[in-house]
C-alpha cells in the first residue's frame, strides 16, 4: 500500500457504491468462501441492502478442514443472509482427467457460476457481487498484459453470466482489504489468504477426493503448527502458509519395508499486498516439526517433505 488510505471513508463509499448498484426491489448474491476478501464484500453488501443480499457458502470438497463450520459460523455472528450449497461431486466429476492448472482454473470458475445460478433463480437475484481486488485482475491478464493465472473470479467468468457484476473491492490490495475488515469487525480480518480454487491448485496434477484428503490434512499440520511456533515467539507469523502435494511418488522407508509415497512441498512468504513475496526464513525446528507431524499422521501415504524456497518473482504464491 503506499500513502494514506482510510478505511472508514472507504467503507462509506461501499455501501453507497453498491446502494447505487443495487437500486431496490433488486436483489443480489455472493459467493462466500469465508476469506477477508468475500467476507468483507458480503458484510459491505449486507449493510447496504439487508436482507436483499444472499451469501451462498460451496462446499465444493476442496476446502480447508473443519471449513464449512467455521464459514458459517462467521455468517451468522455477522448477520449475513445465507445458505450451503453442498456440490463437492460435482467438482470433483468436472475435474476427473484434468491436469493443467489454467484448465483447473477455468472449471472451477464456471462450476462456481453455474452452482449461483441456481440459487440465483430460486433468490431471484439479478446482480453478483464478488469480493475480486486488483491482484486478482492483474495477474489474470487482458489484452495489454500477459496472463500470469487466471483468477476463478475473473478468468473463468462465462459470457452468459445473466446477472450484473458488482466488485466494491476492485481497486483494493490485500493490506487494505484487512484494514477494512477491521474496522467492519469481521472475524476474518487476521485469516491468511487462501485461493477462489481453493484446494485444487495445491494438489498439482489431477484432482482426486484422496489427493485433496491428502493436501487438506498436510496444510492444516503446517497451519497449526506454524500458529503455535508464532504463538510462542519461536518465529515471525507468514504472510501465507500451506502444503501443496506433488503429483508424483517417491522410494522411502516405513520401518524397515521399502515405501512409495507422495511428497508434500511446504510454502510459507512474507508479503504485505500479495504481488511481491519472500520465502519465510522458518527455523529448522519448526520445519522438522512440521515434517515429522506429516510423515507420522499419513505414513501410508506420504513419505517425504521438502520446503520452497523461491520468492514471488520468479514464482507466484501458489504453486498454480
Amino acid at each position: 500500500m503506499t500513502g494514506f488510505f482510510d478505511e472508514e471513508e472507504f467503507i462509506n463509499e461501499a455501501v453507497e457504491l453498491v446502494q447505487n448498484s443495487i437500486p431496490a426491489p433488486a436483489k443480489a448474491i455472493i459467493a462466500c468462501s469465508g476469506g477477508v476478501d468475500s467476507m468483507v464484500t458480503a458484510t459491505i453488501a449486507s449493510k447496504a441492502i439487508g436482507d436483499r443480499l444472499l451469501a451462498v457458502y460451496v462446499d465444493n470438497g476442496l476446502m480447508r478442514k473443519d471449513e464449512t463450520d467455521e464459514v458459517e459460523a462467521m455468517m451468522k455472528n455477522m448477520g449475513i443472509n445465507y445458505k450451503i450449497a453442498r456440490a463437492a461431486d460435482e467438482y470433483f466429476e468436472a475435474l476427473k482427467g484434468v491436469e493443467e492448472p489454467e484448465q483447473k482454473r477455468k472449471i472451477i470458475g464456471e462450476k462456481f457460476i453455474r452452482v449461483f445460478e441456481r440459487y440465483a433463480k430460486e433468490f431471484g437475484a439479478t446482480y453478483l457481487l464478488q469480493g475480486t481486488i486488483a491482484p486478482d485482475w492483474i495477474e489474470s491478464g487482458d489484452g495489454t498484459r500477459d496472463t500470469i493465472k487466471s483468477h476463478h473470479n475473473v478468468g473463468g467468468l462465462p459470457k452468459d453470466l445473466g446477472m450484473t457484476l458488482c466488485e466494491p473491492l476492485r481497486d483494493l490490495y490485500k493490506d487494505e482489504v484487512r484494514q477494512v475488515a477491521r474496522a467492519l469487525g469481521v472475524e476474518a480480518s487476521e485469516r491468511q489468504p487462501f485461493p477462489g480454487p481453493a484446494l485444487a491448485i495445491r494438489c498439482l496434477g489431477e484432482v482426486t477426493p484422496e489427493k485433496i484428503a491428502i493436501v487438506r490434512e498436510a496444510c492444516f499440520i503446517v497451519e497449526d503448527e506454524i500458529m503455535k511456533a508464532s504463538k510462542a515467539d519461536e518465529i515471525v507469523r507468514p504472510w501465507q502458509y500451506f502444503a501443496v502435494l506433488l503429483p508424483s511418488k517417491s522410494v522411502g522407508v516405513q520401518g524397515d519395508r521399502r515405501a512409495y509415497g507422495y511428497t508434500i512441498a511446504v510454502r510459507a512468504v512474507d508479503s504485505v499486498d500479495g504481488m511481491t513475496a519472500t520465502f519465510s526464513r522458518l527455523t529448522l525446528d519448526v520445519l522438522n516439526r512440521i515434517s515429522v507431524r506429516i510423515t507420522d499422521s499419513m505414513k501410508s501415504q506420504v513419505n517425504r517433505v521438502v520446503y520452497d524456497i523461491t520468492s514471488k518473482p520468479p514464482a507466484t504464491v501458489e504453486w498454480e
